[in-house]
């Protein structure tokens, strides 16, 4: 059965290109008769804002956007990422680092590298346990071994996982996947983010490792997500072949974009969107998508409208 989900963040209410996301992985599961949740991902605690999980949940029934399950709170669920990152350390696969971001930038300065506005400088792996572990200093956060080979394949949806494989110096770490809307994608994980954080040094999850386990843990098969999440997926797959978990499939939809040109986004204050007229809503959130306008004046008819409509897209 198809199971996909929205997982918003509850640092603000859901604005024009969340909700742009939200429909679509709505339509998505709906045009494949498989089932929808909702997952509000609130481990970045100092980010979130009180209520802003409950006014998400609000808008979302106002528009008919209603899960088939009880929402999750990621908040709620840190045992089963606990379990994770014991089993990638029991492995091999994940070691303490102690580096700040000071330390990233000065390790790469000295390799002559800077960094640019947007992008974070890969992690030289200067805490490797090959080359020293920690020096001495205390352990700041958790990070992934991307020297260590990861099997190639995942396993199959009920198959066993795979068991750990032992350290390559250098290998090359190229993930490939296909992007139900942005096609073939591939990037080299060890060059482009290196040994990424899995538990940060502020005791807090990762959404790396978390978005993993929990997408795994609820048997999600369809991933969409807005288009800024893209780079994320090399990252996921990765982990989820070190935990000899299955892939869902991704689809990655059309940014909104501020009057700046900047992706519409909480942080750079966006307006929430007004469900008070939750059709108006829903057709501006089509429009993205390509979806046309709904020819009628409700939304349960608007919706079934653009399922038809989404449903002919996929075949």
């Amino acid at each position: 059965m198809v199971i996909g989900r929205f997982a918003p963040s509850p640092t603000g209410a859901l604005h024009a290109g969340s909700l742009v996301a939200a429909l679509a992985s709505w339509l998505d599961v709906r045009a494949q008769g498989g089932r929808w949740l909702v997952r509000i991902e609130d481990v970045d605690t100092p980010r979130c804002l009180p209520g802003a999980d409950q006014r998400i949940l609000q808008q979302l029934a106002d528009c008919g956007l209603v899960p088939d399950e009880a929402p999750t709170w990621q908040s709620q669920r840190g045992h089963l990422y606990e379990a994770a990152l014991a089993r990638l350390v029991d492995e091999g696969l994940a070691y303490p680092c102690a580096c700040s971001r000071k330390d990233i930038a000065l390790a790469q300065a000295a390799l002559g590298r800077s960094a640019t506005r947007g992008v974070e400088l890969p992690y030289p792996g200067t805490c490797r346990p090959e080359r020293g572990g920690l020096h001495g200093r205390p352990a700041r956060a958790w990070r992934l071994h991307t020297g260590r080979l990861i099997p190639n394949q995942p396993p199959a949806q009920d198959g066993p996982a795979p068991a750990a494989t032992h350290f390559i110096a250098n290998s090359a770490l190229t993930i490939t996947w296909n992007d139900r809307r942005l096609g073939p994608q591939r990037q080299d994980v060890a060059t482009a983010v290196g040994d990424f954080v899995l538990r940060r040094a502020d005791g807090l999850w990762a959404y790396q490792l978390a978005v993993v386990v929990d997408d795994a843990a609820q048997g999600i098969t369809h991933v969409v997500r807005g288009e800024d999440l893209a780079d994320n997926t090399p990252r996921q797959i990765l982990l989820q072949r070190a935990l000899g978990l299955p892939t869902p499939l991704y689809l990655h939809t059309p940014l909104v974009l501020a009057a700046d040109g900047e992706k519409l986004s909480k942080q750079n204050g966006a307006e929430a969107v007004d469900t008070r007229t939750p059709l108006q809503a829903l057709n501006a959130a089509a429009a993205p998508l390509g979806l046309p306008p709904a020819p009628t004046g409700d939304v349960r008819g608007a919706l079934a409208f653009w399922t038809d409509a989404w449903r002919t897209r996929l075949c």
